[in-house]
């Protein structure tokens, strides 16, 4: 575990603006992401909304823009179409940024389903937690990786949960539960812990590369209310009700990891409430993170010996 600050409600709140600064935010058309997408909006950023339906993009857009009215110094806001359960998807959405953006400064991997009821699969095959929540978002933060590296200062933030201290083991050779019996927290557990494993080993071979100027941040948000629990139970949703925060609440730590000064050197480490905290056991094991690197890698179409970090990224 890293360094644990004493941080209150007032040192978390930043004025840093982000004029000339580009922003992607993916699932930012609702929750925590339409929070943050809101926030980088009025700290001037160009913020590039990646949603999967474009329609309630639009809303979001619109909503925010209402909500924003007479504020003085805005952003832009832009949508762009992205279904993180289809590779494809994922393929077409990096190579239309690579080709349109000229930078971009900040990547919130905040999309995510929750406790999907019946085994289902994405597009290409996977488990729907696993290639939505981990593997759609890691070959987009990958094919992105050239743009990063233009961009610097860069910081990647990935919207993980405290859920992943539940379990300690990933099964690396059956993480589409064909092996084994579904559970749909079973499934949401590994998917949240290969966040924080990603982000680990994401951090580990940009030191590995010397690349400097890109930090990695994993963090949990809380319990918010959002439409991600729309698969919870009732019994469930009754006991998670003493721990329910607002959007607005369970934005802070991403948009803390995304722009605060504080944590501004600070890189592969994992936070709740604004501030460092315990991670599972299991994240400190480089080799489960090495493995699940290679096994994204191969499930995700790329080489095995694919390094964004040194060569152009074969789209």
């Amino acid at each position: 575990m890293g360094v644990v600050w004493s941080v209150t409600t007032k040192t978390t709140n930043s004025g840093a603006r982000l004029v000339g600064k580009t922003a992607v935010i993916t699932g930012a058309n609702t929750g925590i992401g339409k929070v943050t997408a809101k926030d980088f909006y009025q700290r001037g950023a160009r913020v590039i909304l990646a949603c999967r339906n474009l329609e309630k993009g639009l809303e979001a857009v619109d909503d925010i823009k209402r909500q924003c009215e007479g504020k003085q110094n805005l952003g832009q806001m832009e949508l762009v179409k992205l279904d993180l359960s289809s590779l494809k998807s994922v393929r077409t959405c990096a190579k239309n940024l690579l080709q349109k953006e000229k930078q971009i400064n900040l990547l919130i991997n905040n999309a995510g389903v929750m406790m999907i009821p019946e085994l289902t699969k994405t597009e290409d095959g996977y488990e729907m937690q696993f290639g939505t929540n981990h593997l759609g978002h890691f070959l987009f933060t990958l094919l992105l990786m050239p743009m990063f590296l233009q961009s610097t200062p860069v910081r990647i933030v990935n919207v993980s949960s405290r859920s992943h201290l539940l379990t300690f083991y990933l099964n690396i050779d059956d993480l589409n539960f064909e092996k084994r019996s579904y559970s749909p927290i079973g499934a949401y557990i590994q998917s949240k812990l290969c966040n924080v494993l990603f982000t680990k080993e994401l951090a580990e071979r940009l030191k590995e590369n010397h690349v400097e100027g890109i930090n990695v941040y994993s963090l949990h948000p809380g319990v918010i209310n959002t439409n991600l629990k729309r698969h919870v139970n009732f019994p469930m949703k009754s006991y998670f009700k003493k721990f329910i925060k607002t959007p607005e609440e369970g934005a802070r730590t991403t948009i803390f990891c995304a722009v605060h000064e504080m944590c501004a050197n600070e890189t592969g480490l994992y936070y709740g409430n604004c501030k460092p905290s315990y991670v599972s056991h299991i994240t400190r094991k480089k080799k489960v993170a090495k493995k699940l690197w290679d096994a994204s890698l191969k499930m995700s179409g790329l080489n095995e010996h694919f390094n964004p970090f040194i060569s152009e990224t074969k789209l």
